[in-house]
């Protein structure tokens, strides 16, 4: 069995049981190069999961800023003006790496790698796939999914 006809195995009048165009190989684009596409894909993936927890050591370090402000403030009110002063004058606003606060750090990740990366990969699979996505994973699904069975289902009733 070939590849393509093994991606509408099970093909029947329900056109909940074959997969939408945009998740078929296009004409002339094999099982070795979906593959490596797919590859690529897992790459960027992973990068958006780095990224989203650039994003969350931004936010928290942020958030950890601002309540030691409030320590500071707390321990002023309580009476212990010097340690207070130096906690604000030591750490309060002060740069997690040289020269830069967290905002700084993602502005330079986003302009010098995710983005890049991002239109890497959308080049190839726009070279190489018709700019089709997630066509290793779509295969994969035709692969584990029982054929015919309740939600199990191709793609969803409105066609997507």
């Amino acid at each position: 069995m070939s590849d393509d006809s093994k991606l509408v195995q099970g093909a029947s009048d329900d056109p909940r049981e074959t997969p939408s165009i945009e998740h078929l190989p296009p004409e002339g684009a094999d099982a070795a190069t979906v593959a490596a596409v797919g590859k690529l894909t897992e790459a960027l993936e992973m990068v958006e999961q780095a990224r989203g927890l650039l994003y969350g050591f931004h936010r928290l370090t942020g958030a950890a800023d601002l309540a030691l402000g409030e320590a500071a403030d707390a321990l002023r009110d309580s009476g212990h003006a010097a340690i207070a002063d130096r906690l604000d004058t030591e750490l309060v606003g002060r740069n997690v790496v040289e020269g830069r606060w967290t905002f700084q750090i993602v502005e330079d990740y986003d302009d010098t790698y995710w983005g890049p990366f991002r239109s890497a990969e959308r080049d190839v699979r726009e070279e190489l796939v018709a700019g089709r996505r997630h066509l290793a994973e779509a295969s994969m699904k035709e692969d584990r999914r029982t054929h015919g069975a309740r939600h199990h289902e191709a793609r969803p009733a409105d066609g997507r």
